[in-house]
């Protein structure tokens, strides 16, 4: 196989100390802890700490952290100023972009590149991102802003500032488990933009902005949103089968089936199908059903007219648990960085600071070039008054 033109699958890169994905038996490791531990035993806040630290902290540590995220909560008011003069149909995902590399501007020591300071800069922008999301949700449907809480969880405090209201601890701990599910999968595409971008010394505003763009893509983070809008096309269970075969049997895709590297059900799927059965039978809703129901079909279709496996992946089921909640649809890839900044700042830091190399190093690879070849001199130049107009 040509390995130049399959997307980097396999092409070992660099090391890292954060995160291992064993992709035959759906294993997901943060930091050496099972994913499944983590979510049973452990908090986004613990987790987060994890990702950065590299230990698991003490309850002195954990409350001095979580203390440290409520203190870094509040937007700049220029921000949300700006945030006001946007059109209302920005993106959010281009808004949360965008303020991103803003907020490079509010930091008086930008210019201290000690890790210490990154550590400071990764732990803002876990507390910033959420409020940010939930500030641009507020200000595009008319509502003011809701200053953060002064206690309760990083979960809880995210859903405050974007309802209005205190969640319910059910809808709290869901999203709490959603937020550990998703702060980490080693080197996706946003990952590895977020790494490349820090091997050239840019700053950790910049790497988190740039991890923000490619998340943004349908293919990474944008793939949920895809899964929800087809489960509002099939509507109602008894068209699943039909609708599969038609979309399979035409080229197309199901969306939140399959993976680059899972070869087994994805891990964070068979958690995130528990709580979406959950939620759905509490609000009494068929988008549970129509899910499962949809990778029953794609499965029997893939092996009856491919005969391939296909198992899902982290966003078929994390749909209808955001949607369900009552969350808009177009705030799910966002809900996936406000998660992910926790593994993108632990992997900058990683890079810039040669955590699992033997030194920075430039991401500079090489190219094949196939195109236009005149011979070893180069194409001759003609210049536009004597050009031929082309038929």
């Amino acid at each position: 196989m040509d390995a130049r033109n399959i997307g980097l699958r396999n092409i070992e890169v660099a090391d890292t100390k954060i995160c291992s994905i064993d992709g035959e038996n759906g294993k997901l490791i943060y930091r050496g802890f099972d994913i499944l531990d983590l979510v049973n035993h452990s908090t986004f806040e613990e987790t987060s700490y994890l990702l950065l630290f590299g230990e698991l902290p003490s309850p002195e540590q954990l409350a001095d952290f979580g203390r440290r995220l409520r203190e870094a909560r509040d937007i700049p008011e220029p921000m949300i100023k700006n945030m006001k003069n946007r059109p209302k149909r920005a993106q959010p995902m281009d808004v949360l972009q965008s303020c991103a590399a803003e907020l490079a501007e509010y930091d008086l020591n930008i210019e201290d590149n000690s890790k210490e300071a990154h550590t400071r800069r990764a732990i803002s922008l876990i507390a910033k991102i959420p409020a940010i999301v939930a500030a641009w949700s507020r200000i595009r449907s008319g509502q003011h802003v809701i200053d953060p809480m002064e206690e309760g969880s990083h979960a809880a405090n995210f859903l405050y500032m974007l309802r209005g209201v205190e969640p319910t601890a059910k809808d709290a701990k869901v999203m709490d488990v959603c937020l550990i599910l998703h702060a980490e999968h080693s080197f996706n595409a946003s990952t590895f933009a977020a790494r490349e971008i820090s091997s050239t010394r840019a700053s950790i505003y910049a790497a988190v902005s740039g991890a923000i763009g490619a998340l943004s893509g349908e293919l990474h983070g944008g793939a949920n949103v895809q899964v929800m809008k087809m489960l509002l096309e099939v509507g109602d269970p008894a068209n699943v089968e039909k609708w599969v075969a038609g979309r399979l049997a035409s080229g197309g895709r199901i969306m939140g089936m399959g993976h680059a590297v899972y070869r087994t059900t994805d891990p964070r799927a068979d958690i995130l199908s528990r709580l979406s059965k959950a939620i759905s039978e509490e609000k009494g809703n068929k988008w549970y059903e129509i899910t499962e129901r949809a990778e029953r079909a794609t499965k029997k279709w893939m092996i009856e007219n491919k005969g391939q496996a296909i198992y899902p992946n982290v966003d078929l089921y994390s749909a209808s648990i955001y949607y369900s909640m009552g969350i808009p649809m177009d705030l799910n890839t966002p809900i996936f960085a406000v998660s992910r900044i926790s593994g993108w700042a632990s992997h900058v830091i990683e890079e810039k600071f040669a955590e699992a190399a033997p030194k920075p190093a430039l991401y500079r690879p090489k190219a094949v070039y196939i195109g236009r070849y005149c011979g070893p001199m180069g194409c001759e130049y003609v210049p536009l008054g004597e050009r031929k107009q082309v038929a």
